[in-house]
């Protein structure tokens, strides 16, 4: 089905459900529009939370009627608007705060939806407990598994860049946001590097005193060190050990994140020119990527 011909199943779908005869019967498709700091997205669900069969999709908005598919991994350039002269970065949240089921970006399937992760055919939740800040991904980013990081001594872990937003608000599954970045920990997760940016949403009512890790410890006391306790115990109740750290366990300033930032985005370019890597969907045609010769020099210049 077109997604054009789903826009209008969608929209008389409303219409039925604002008449009153909405089929009870139907599964749950609903969309809603997200503000991406002056950028604009439709973000399509497909199917019924808590099944296999879930989606999240992002769609370009058009007055035509027509809605082209985003991929959240590759279309939504890595650097936000107004992100030249200060590194600002779009952040596609996967897992809001204050919830527990374990989405990701399928990075495996066609146009990278997100999708509730599962082992065995089981629906994946954190059985620690709801997650305290806004969870996801930079997008044309990647941790190369053939790459062994000389910061920590093991592998990539073959997903985009993780990101911890500790704003106020909660972020929506498939939102996208402007963030500055404060730091990064060198998580170490069954024998891979697993690194987590800590961000926060310019529009955050913190923004403008949050500048790099330092102001994070002074300003929001406790916050850095929850957060590497909650990622070094969250698979215990699974019955596995702990997670470790790197760099003695120190969360590294602004700076030294920008360098994992361009360290992963020239990971994600060698991935497009080598043509991809245990079954990752790629673009069919990497040079119509919007705004990727930009993302490369504004990350050149971190």
């Amino acid at each position: 089905m077109g997604l054009a011909v789903l826009g209008l199943l969608i929209e008389r779908r409303r219409d039925q459900k604002d008449q009153g005869d909405e089929d009870p019967k139907s599964p749950p498709i609903s969309k809603r529009r997200a503000s991406v700091m002056r950028y604009e997205a439709l973000i399509l669900e497909r199917g019924h939370v808590g099944t296999l069969d879930y989606r999240v999709h992002t769609l370009a908005p058009s007055n035509s009627g027509k809605a082209k598919e985003l991929s959240l991994w590759h279309d939504v350039p890595l650097v936000a608007p107004d992100g030249d002269s200060k590194p600002l970065f779009n952040f596609v949240c996967e897992i809001p705060k204050c919830t527990r089921r374990k989405f990701e970006v399928a990075t495996n399937e066609q146009c990278c939806p997100i999708k509730q992760d599962e082992k065995k055919g089981v629906l994946r939740e954190f059985k620690k407990g709801d997650i305290f800040f806004n969870y996801g991904c930079f997008p044309r980013t990647w941790e190369d598994p053939r790459h062994t990081s000389k910061d920590t001594g093991y592998p990539g872990d073959n997903d985009p860049l993780d990101v911890c937003e500790i704003g106020i608000r909660q972020i929506g599954t498939g939102e996208v946001r402007a963030v500055k970045v404060l730091g990064v920990l060198a998580m170490i997760d069954d024998d891979e590097t697993d690194w987590k940016v800590v961000a926060i949403d310019v529009d955050d009512r913190w923004a403008p005193e949050l500048n790099d890790v330092e102001d994070v410890e002074r300003l929001l006391p406790g916050t850095i060190s929850l957060m590497r306790e909650w990622f070094r115990t969250y698979k215990i109740p699974d019955g596995k050990p702990p997670n470790k750290f790197a760099l003695d366990e120190k969360c590294m300033p602004a700076a030294y994140a920008n360098g994992v930032i361009r360290e992963t985005h020239v990971a994600y370019r060698d991935l497009l020119a080598s043509g991809g890597h245990g079954g990752l969907e790629l673009p069919a045609d990497v040079g119509a990527l919007k705004g990727l010769e930009r993302d490369g020099e504004a990350v050149g210049r971190l």
